[in-house]
């Protein structure tokens, strides 16, 4: 049976850990230029609708690594342009691929399309979530902390898509976090309550509140996102002029750790959600943060692809 990545919870905790192992082995291995053909013979689709940079290169050169094959499609020069339906579209990635990734807006549309696929179907950011980015930033935290059930992650930002992704993440994992949003501008409430749920499982603690400094003080993690999201140009004065005190400067580094580590999935906009010297300062994870996408779509795509891979990576 197909295994898709759409949403963080298509994961079970047990997924999640053997995705966090599994990353580590395959990035100390890589460090070491240690090849693998697992993925010999297999190819990966590339469907981007939507600008990317780590996301596209990191999965690109990550099924390199693993030996197999990556197809880049451009939407606009595919039938789905002309109107093909994404149904269809979805049966005939499923004759030529063995999976496929996607980058689109609409997070109804990619549903859609993997229910008719008969392939994985990976979602590479929509408009409600980011999944392989959170599963990154957990495996960065694991680097650097002993447990992730000891420390404080502060979100502080916009209650966009890689925030949905944080609050369920979170939730699994069994992670302390609070993420502080603008009034108006939290996530939404649907994936708050399943959070929620979620949490009361795992044992997560998970808080919404408005005040950055309520959020930052005493954490192990101070996380930001861009506060104008793909497609959002539009409202980039109306947001700047409500996310004002937002900003991860000096002053809201220095209510957290001394130790705390920051974090921002990049693009960065310096001066507006973070302040150039924090995103380079000593406590930035940032630049390893995004190398890591590599190592952890590798095992994403180990798990969904290879039917023995337990047995190699236990």
């Amino acid at each position: 049976m197909k295994k898709d990545l759409l949403r963080v919870t298509d994961l079970s905790r047990e997924d999640l850990d053997w995705i966090l192992r599994t990353t580590k082995v395959l990035k100390e291995e890589n460090k070491k230029g240690q090849l693998h053909r697992h993925l010999d013979g297999k190819s990966l689709g590339m469907l981007f609708q939507k600008s990317s940079t780590r996301t596209r290169i990191s999965f690109e050169v990550g099924m390199y690594q693993l030996g197999g094959n990556s197809v880049m499609m451009s939407a606009d020069q595919l039938q789905m342009s002309r109107g093909e339906v994404i149904e269809d579209s979805a049966r005939i990635f499923s004759r030529y691929l063995d999976a496929l990734v996607i980058r689109t807006s609409s997070q109804t549309e990619l549903d859609k399309l993997a229910s008719k696929a008969d392939i994985p179907i990976i979602n590479a950011l929509t408009d409600k979530y980011h999944p392989c980015q959170i599963l990154t930033d957990i495996f960065t935290i694991t680097e650097r902390k002993e447990s992730l059930t000891n420390i404080k992650i502060a979100y502080i930002g916009d209650g966009n898509n890689v925030a949905h992704s944080w609050l369920l993440g979170a939730s699994i994992a069994g992670m302390q976090l609070i993420m502080a949003t603008p009034e108006g501008y939290g996530p939404d409430s649907d994936v708050v309550e399943q959070s929620m749920l979620i949490a009361e499982q795992s044992g997560a603690n998970i808080e919404l509140c408005h005040s950055p400094l309520k959020a930052s003080k005493d954490a192990d993690v101070l996380y930001t996102d861009t506060w104008v999201s793909m497609g959002q140009e539009n409202e980039a004065a109306e947001k700047c002029g409500a996310f004002k005190g937002f900003c991860i400067d000096q002053e809201l580094v220095g209510t957290a750790k001394d130790s705390v580590m920051i974090m921002h999935c990049l693009p960065a906009h310096r001066g507006e959600e973070i302040s150039g010297d924090v995103l380079d300062g000593k406590n930035s994870v940032v630049w390893d943060q995004a190398e890591n996408r590599l190592h952890t779509q590798k095992a994403i795509l180990l798990l969904l692809l290879h039917d023995c891979i337990k047995e190699i990576y236990p």
